[in-house]
């Protein structure tokens, strides 16, 4: 990418991150299971930094049978115990859970003929946000909209997306275009 000096800043600090920032970041997401994957990977995230996610990516899809929704979904207690013994994820029970019964309301939905990338980009008419952020300081936590759409998952059972994590969510899958205008990835994420 050129214009290595004007990405956004957050990602300076490793070339993970630099990779993540140029090639994922923000691009959208209309593949359902790398929505689900993305989705996955935000809830495991909350309370820690995302470079942690980022250094365990490739653990987690082994652990959770590369998203596969309909695998993640059959996975049982059996399961749950062998993967807090397992050192290369976020061994922290409650996400776990999360994580399977997250896969079993999407698998519900499917059900349904119903999909999370429709319902997701529904709440924002199918296109990305433009925010036209000029400086990190502008970017926020959460917002209004992020807020709605962790009630409304919440209400057909999803769990552990609060309104930060979601909002996380869709900057990561490019619900919303974060990146600063002077970054280069800025223009190549709009649709």
């Amino acid at each position: 990418m050129d214009g290595i000096d004007n990405r956004c800043s957050w990602c300076h600090s490793s070339q993970l991150y630099r990779d993540y920032h140029d090639n994922e970041w923000g691009r959208p997401v209309r593949e359902e299971q790398k929505m689900f994957e993305f989705l996955i990977l935000e809830t495991f995230q909350a309370g820690l930094s995302w470079i942690t996610i980022l250094n365990k990516r490739e653990n987690f899809r082994a652990a959770f049978h590369h998203f596969d929704i309909e695998k993640v979904a059959s996975m049982d207690d059996l399961d749950v115990e062998e993967l807090l013994k397992n050192k290369g994820i976020i061994r922290n029970r409650q996400k776990i859970e999360a994580a399977i019964n997250n896969a079993r309301v999407l698998q519900e939905l499917h059900s349904e003929g119903k999909r999370l990338v429709d319902i997701l980009w529904s709440y924002v008419d199918g296109k990305p946000i433009d925010n036209k952020r000029r400086e990190m300081a502008e970017v926020p936590a959460v917002t209004e909209l992020a807020t709605t759409i962790s009630k409304d998952l919440k209400k057909i059972g999803f769990k552990f997306i609060g309104p930060t994590t979601m909002y996380a969510h869709m900057q990561a899958s490019g619900m919303v275009n974060d990146h600063l205008i002077s970054c280069p990835a800025h223009a190549e994420c709009l649709e």
